[in-house]
């Protein structure tokens, strides 16, 4: 019965394994340190360090379950990710009422995509929502008559699907990827990978911005990003990455060439996200993570990261 829900093999895999113990005990040891240093500097402000911690902490227990339960649960989950993403992107950009019917018709495309990273059908699952969907969404809001806004609403429907749904559906297509000989961590490693990565990415970044920011890098889109954070973040992801590199099958210019890839693709997800949020005068994207935002308040990196991490691969490997 255990085995119908997790994937026992997992503990057999002493590279996924490492990289669990690994990032649990990273998280350990930040969660202990915050608190101490609470207690002897309580003037010391760690409140961003603290809830970054926290989500990571949420973001780590999801993704590491999916290389744990069950395949099929693993796709629902990430699917949800997408959904409640999507969700909270819509319901703060001022929709039409019209256009309810094209975003039902935008929320059901979420399980076909996810149906299709699940079996594996790559010709479907990459045109689906760039074009299936890009040709079907204008023509609902076309067929409601109301023509007042509507390159409006067809530009942000489009724009979010990509985003929340297409870009993040690339992380379950990892786990449909086909066996390599002599690659045991296969899609599990990939996805271990591309999550600790990006999310580590977020944290040097954060913390060489602390330590050594000076230089703003983009002030009018997010005043605390700064040219030494963003350069120690790429550094320091890409090094991290090196030696993470027996979580995939990549040679080692390769590793260095999209563990590099993957701290330039994060930053630029979080800026852009920045952007949009500072536009319409919101600081986050929802609340369904009390104290910490909305979902797409924490994974809007991945969803730039996904889809770059996942086409390099798969272009290289694949």
């Amino acid at each position: 019965m255990m085995e119908t829900f997790l994937r026992l093999d997992f503990l057999d895999n002493n590279d996924l394994l490492k990289v669990v113990f690994l990032i649990f005990g990273i998280l350990t040891f930040a969660s202990i340190l915050f608190f101490v240093v609470g207690k002897l500097k309580p003037e010391a402000n760690l409140t961003e360090l603290k809830s970054r911690t926290k989500s990571w902490w949420m973001m780590a227990i999801i993704f590491i379950g999916a290389t744990l339960i069950n395949t099929k649960i693993s796709y629902i989950a990430i699917g949800l990710l997408s959904f409640i993403a999507f969700r909270e992107l819509y319901s703060v950009l001022g929709f039409r009422k019209s256009d309810r019917r094209a975003i039902f018709w935008a929320f059901l495309a979420i399980p076909v995509q996810y149906y299709l990273a699940y079996i594996g059908w790559y010709g479907a699952f990459i045109i689906f929502i760039p074009v299936v969907m890009f040709l079907f969404l204008p023509l609902r809001l076309v067929l409601k008559g109301d023509t007042t806004g509507i390159i409006k609403s067809v530009s942000i429907l489009q724009w979010i699907l990509m985003l929340t749904v297409f870009g993040l559906s690339h992380m379950a297509y990892l786990l449909s990827l086909p066996e390599i000989e002599g690659f045991a961590s296969g899609g599990r490693g990939l996805l271990l990978f591309l999550v600790f990565l990006t999310e580590i990415n977020d944290v040097m970044q954060f913390m060489w911005g602390k330590l050594l920011g000076r230089h703003k890098i983009i002030p009018k889109v997010s005043p605390n990003k700064t040219w030494e954070g963003f350069l120690g973040g790429i550094i320091s992801t890409t090094i991290i990455g090196y030696f993470l590199g027996f979580l995939t099958p990549l040679s080692t210019p390769q590793v260095i060439f999209v563990s590099f890839m993957i701290a330039v693709s994060g930053f630029v997800g979080d800026i852009v996200m920045s952007s949009f949020k500072r536009d319409i005068g919101i600081k986050d994207t929802g609340t369904a993570i009390p104290g910490h935002g909305g979902v797409l308040d924490r994974i809007d990196s991945l969803a730039y990261t996904a889809p770059a991490f996942f086409h390099i691969v798969y272009y290289l490997v694949y």
